[in-house]
């Protein structure tokens, strides 16, 4: 029987790619000898991200983009099928946050910004559409791939707080089943649609919630680590191994679920 997790030589294209858990990802696919493209804003840190995995004999570019941009996103599949003929697997990992959609302790519902709720629904709801709509199209030409959305912990609760990247993230997971219907019914079930919902993890975007600059816990940062069975924060590499299995031929009858990945999180309820 062929190596089900066999990877190599597919073509992994990853949104949010120069974020903390994007590079991990992207190192470990390189490292199973996948060609991975980074997707990102950040053209420095890609281009050192790309200079690290070819350094360790990997192979991987880097493209500039705006997820919101379809033109642009469309460009960059374009480059990418003329240098590699073919999109074998999408992650979906940019998002993010901003100040107007969150609710501080000291603030109500009647603080938050529209125009910055709006901007996080875009970012990490339509920032997932849009690059789907692109990269799905040469799937759907070669009669196979993996898509991969990352979903939240908030989208199975609404976490205190971050009122507009959970209702983002609870629309990701939906439009996760809904694309995994829509894809296997209309053009081939040898394309599914999955999400990964990471537990808490530091990032650039969540370190000052969670920890304080002398590394101790803040107040939410013990309410999490309350909550989670495990007793500690994930580290990225394990992400990797669910990434690995939902975009290789191990997970062939799986599409239109969210895999979690939490330490335990959302299963502790006391």
């Amino acid at each position: 029987m062929n190596n089900l997790f066999d990877i190599s030589n597919h073509v992994v294209v990853i949104t949010g790619g120069t974020g903390v858990l994007g590079k991990c990802i992207a190192k470990y696919l390189a490292a199973q000898k996948a060609k991975v493209v980074l997707l990102g804003r950040r053209a420095d840190e890609g281009n050192e991200i790309v200079k690290e995995i070819k350094a360790d004999g990997g192979e991987a570019m880097f493209l500039t983009t705006d997820v919101l941009d379809i033109d642009k996103v469309q460009a960059n599949c374009d480059e990418i099928m003329a240098r590699y003929g073919r999109i074998d697997a999408l992650l979906n990992a940019a998002g993010g946050n901003m100040p107007g959609a969150v609710i501080p302790p000291d603030k109500t519902f009647f603080d938050i910004d529209p125009e910055h709720f709006r901007r996080v629904i875009d970012l990490n709801l339509t920032g997932s559409v849009i690059p789907t709509k692109v990269f799905l199209r040469p799937m759907v030409e070669s009669g196979k791939g993996a898509i991969v959305n990352f979903s939240s912990m908030s989208a199975f609760r609404p976490l205190t707080r971050v009122i507009g990247y959970s209702a983002a993230k609870a629309g990701i997971s939906n439009f996760t089943a809904y694309m995994a219907t829509e894809v296997a019914k209309k053009f081939t079930a040898k394309i599914r649609v999955n999400a990964i919902a990471p537990g808490f993890f530091l990032t650039n975007q969540n370190r000052s919630l969670l920890t304080n600059p002398d590394g101790s816990l803040t107040e939410r940062g013990n309410d999490v680590i309350r909550q989670t069975p495990f007793g500690r924060f994930g580290d990225p590499e394990e992400l990797c191994g669910t990434i690995h299995y939902l975009i290789s031929d191990a997970s062939a009858f799986v599409t239109g679920t969210v895999a979690v990945v939490d330490g335990g999180f959302n299963a502790y309820s006391m």
